[in-house]
């Protein structure tokens, strides 16, 4: 995992793409959120935002 993300990392900084970091931050948080309202109370106002 570690070699995938200092790879990602010299991807973005070789190619000049630093405006896909602030995606992947995001997407990587909403999959962090979906992954722990699974099977919680906050669920059902979690799905309100989809």
């Amino acid at each position: 995992m570690i070699s995938f993300l200092r790879e990602f990392w010299e991807f973005l900084r070789e190619r000049k793409k630093y405006w896909l970091f602030p995606i992947i931050i995001v997407l990587a948080f909403f999959g962090i959120i979906i992954v722990l309202s699974q099977g919680s109370a906050v669920a059902p106002f979690i799905y309100t935002i989809f």
